[in-house]
């Protein structure tokens, strides 16, 4: 299985995702973001947190212009995969490959710690691996992860199972407790906490593991 991760100026979490995806099994190609063209026969694209071009005008809606998005773009609409963390979910709805926005935290404040994570559906490339309702512990680090969305938006979220996880004590004011959705097809997924930073447990949990063994075992498979 084969994966990119791409790297921003002001990425600081490109290196641990490509070592999330290596750990099992995938072969890793890391990118530029000033290439246009992405490595072929590229299975899922992994874009990772951290603060893309400094975070002016709103996060990630530089790099959402770079010229690497538009590969990125591409290969999500022709049914490819990519999974988006925290600046790369900010990534992500600037580019409206995922629904809603992100702004700042309800409490103005950044928020750096372990938090605990409801699976809401389970029926996914990325979530597989888990139960429905199960609780996973996974550490956010963000200054702007309040998930917005109006009540059109978040009822149609709900209703058409494109809420992957939610928080069981909300540490943003995410609307809906939101910590990640997918596109309506569910192979994009953008979500604030970071999954690559629990995959073993000297991380202090390793619950994120199951979702890029079940990204990479699923597209093997496949």
């Amino acid at each position: 299985m084969r994966a990119a991760v791409i790297t921003f100026p002001g990425s600081n979490c490109d290196r641990d995702l490509a070592v999330a995806f290596e750990s099992v099994g995938a072969e890793v190609t890391r990118v530029w973001h000033k290439d246009a063209e992405l490595p072929e026969n590229v299975d899922i694209i992994g874009i990772p947190g951290g603060f893309s071009f400094g975070d002016y005008l709103r996060c990630g809606a530089i790099a959402a212009n770079s010229p690497v998005c538009r590969a990125v773009i591409d290969h999500a609409n022709r049914g490819g995969y990519v999974l988006g963390v925290c600046n790369g979910f900010q990534v992500l709805t600037e580019t409206r490959l995922v629904p809603g926005a992100l702004i700042r935290n309800k409490n103005l404040k950044f928020v750096c710690k372990p938090v605990t994570l409801k699976v809401e559906n389970n029926e996914t490339a990325f979530t597989r691996g888990y139960a429905k309702g199960q609780e996973i512990i996974v550490p956010v680090a963000h200054h702007d992860g309040n998930f917005r969305a109006d009540d059109e938006l978040l009822a149609r979220l709900q209703g058409e199972g494109q809420i992957a996880f939610t928080y069981t004590d909300n540490p943003n004011g995410a609307a809906g407790d939101i910590a990640g959705v997918f596109s309506e097809n569910r192979r994009v997924l953008g979500m604030m906490p970071h999954p690559e930073r629990a995959m073993e447990p000297l991380h202090g949990s390793a619950d994120g593991q199951a979702l890029f063994r079940a990204l990479v075992e699923g597209l093997v498979a496949a």
